[in-house]
């Protein structure tokens, strides 16, 4: 944690020395002393210490200074910072307004000029002021702050950015916060939001995630022109792949478009994970699955995407979304799957103004003692469900089979039976989002009594269906209908040699119709869609392509 600063103001320089000196001297360890000297100046820095969340213990200014007195100093520094602790250094002909001053800005102690010594007429009061400061003092959230409104997608999108990349961040809504308000103004005011506040008192408003990535310290550029591995995709595929290959020696990069964790890493709680009797979160498997990848001395670029794979002999180019290059002997596509969008009129302006994909855990709290409602009828949507029982009023799940049984594990079935906040209403499907700057509300249709509702409703969680992130590769590797990857047997079957392929050998197992590219998780065609079996292709999708690199 940063030290408590003690600012000292005083336009006489040989004086402003000496305070600065006596204060490091008794109080250096515990605090940070700033000097300043004009009042002008003293505001600058006030501000400063505003925007990066610092704590401010105690102003010990100057009363008689040129054009800004320390009384008319202190009155506008307290507006940023209240709580601190005021001392006035006055001359005896300053003393009427020195006792003034403890009615107007409330300061707690002024001290005659000169304080020699301080052991005795200044540390005492000083050692008072700053024991009561730190008697009520609690230290102030030193990571990223988002500021702006509630229901702005853009603010969600920050929001979720930060949150699945493991960026702690604090939020502050400029609709009910006065801090917020005021933080805004101190940045230069304006009506663009959200905006990031970073703890060395930077901004940035209505950013890029690239942007912001790069100013957290997230890796966005590859320190390698050419990789043994290149992998495309962080989630439980990529990132087992990544553990693995890197262990096993192979340069390894592994470019992610969102953040680590893929779609798995969003998920509010995984109860069948082997060796987790108690469940883990998806955001948990993603950062110890990060840790253990880098340990091994992979890369991880992050928010990157390919845009284009294409091929130069033995080598596999990608290029990747701000224009840079690498290359790589042998390729793993585990990109992944996002839900399908639902196309119903109003959905598209409320997307993430109280509709969300997936993001459960982001916006959970925006549903405290509020009805909210999940489209879906998977293992997300059930997990989803169980965690925002936690703050909604109720949570109902909108179903159009005549179960859950064949979607839905069991251990989340039971689950839900019992939590009295959950409906699930089968047969049914929501027809129209309903709303102006947010969801205000849902209109819902039986399918089994033809009956037509709107119900007020804050948040809509969708959770259906699975669109594969293929179209970097659509030209180059061989999909099914839908768009999953065709790979190893599937190849073949029908006798025919696949597309590109220029070997006499059959692809292997999770190998495509190009050598040396493989695929493995939810986007590889026929794939079981469970955290644990896309880990296992990962791991196995690493001994394939030794056997690659070893006989190519």
């Amino acid at each position: 944690m940063k030290k408590p600063v003690i600012l000292t103001v005083d336009d006489d320089v040989d004086v402003l020395r000496a305070v600065e000196r006596d204060l490091r001297r008794q109080y250096g360890e515990r605090f940070r002393v700033m000097r300043a000297d004009s009042g002008a100046t003293a505001l600058e820095l006030v501000k400063q210490l505003k925007l990066r969340n610092e704590a401010l213990a105690l102003f010990l200014v100057d009363q008689r200074m040129p054009r800004m007195s320390g009384v008319e100093f202190l009155a506008q520094a307290l507006k940023d910072f209240p709580a601190v602790k005021r001392a006035l250094l006055t001359a005896y002909a300053d003393t009427d307004a020195a006792i003034n001053a403890i009615n107007s800005v409330q300061i707690d102690y002024y001290l005659m000029k000169p304080w020699d010594p301080p052991e005795e007429r200044l540390y005492p009061v000083l050692d008072d002021l700053l024991d009561d400061w730190l008697a009520t003092f609690h230290p102030p959230f030193e990571g990223v702050r988002v500021i702006g409104l509630k229901w702005s997608p853009q603010a969600h999108a920050v929001k979720d950015f930060l949150a699945r990349n493991q960026i702690p961040y604090q939020w502050l809504d400029v609709a009910i916060d006065a801090e917020a308000r005021k933080l805004d103004e101190q940045a230069g005011g304006g009506t663009s939001l959200p905006l990031v506040l970073f703890p060395d008192g930077s901004h940035f408003r209505e950013p890029a995630p690239e942007a912001v990535a790069e100013k957290v310290g997230l890796k966005t550029r590859a320190l390698m022109p050419s990789y043994d591995l290149a992998i495309i995709g962080a989630g439980p595929a990529g990132l087992a792949a990544a553990v693995y290959g890197a262990s096993e020696g192979l340069t390894t990069v592994m470019i992610e478009r969102e953040a680590p964790g893929g779609q798995a890493g969003s998920s509010s709680r995984i109860e069948n994970y082997l060796g987790f009797p108690s469940g883990l979160s998806g955001g948990d498997l993603a950062r110890r699955a990060v840790a253990q990848a880098r340990r091994f001395g992979a890369e991880i670029l992050t928010p990157q995407h390919a845009t284009k794979i294409r091929l130069n002999g033995p080598y596999r180019v990608i290029t990747l979304s701000d224009g840079s290059e690498i290359s790589c002997e042998a390729l793993l596509l585990a990109t992944g799957v996002s839900y399908r969008r639902l196309d119903i009129p109003g959905i598209e302006q409320l997307t993430g103004a109280g509709v969300y994909y997936g993001a459960a855990a982001t916006e959970a709290i925006s549903c405290t003692s509020e009805d909210a409602y999940i489209v879906g009828a998977g293992n997300s949507a059930g997990q989803a469900a169980m965690y925002l029982s936690r703050f909604a009023r109720s949570v109902t799940m909108i179903v159009r089979g005549e179960s859950l049984a064949k979607t839905m594990s069991q251990y989340l079935i039971d689950q839900i039976g019992k939590t009295p906040n959950i409906a699930v209403q089968f047969h049914s499907r929501v027809t129209e989002a309903k709303g102006e700057d947010r969801l205000d509300a849902l209109t819902i249709a039986s399918d089994e009594t033809g009956e037509v509702k709107t119900v007020p409703a804050i948040a809509l969680f969708i959770f259906i269906g699975a669109m594969p992130h293929t179209s970097a590769i659509a030209d180059l590797i061989e999909c099914d209908g839908r768009g999953f990857i065709l790979s190893g047997p599937d190849l073949t079957q029908d006798g025919r040699r696949p597309r590109n392929w220029t070997l006499k050998r059959d692809p292997y197992l999770l190998e495509t119709n190009v050598p040396g590219i493989f695929v493995a998780g939810d986007v590889r065609h026929g794939s079981i869609k469970r955290v644990a079996s896309a880990v296992g292709e990962g791991s196995i999708a690493i001994e394939l392509i030794h056997q690659y690199l070893n006989r190519f």
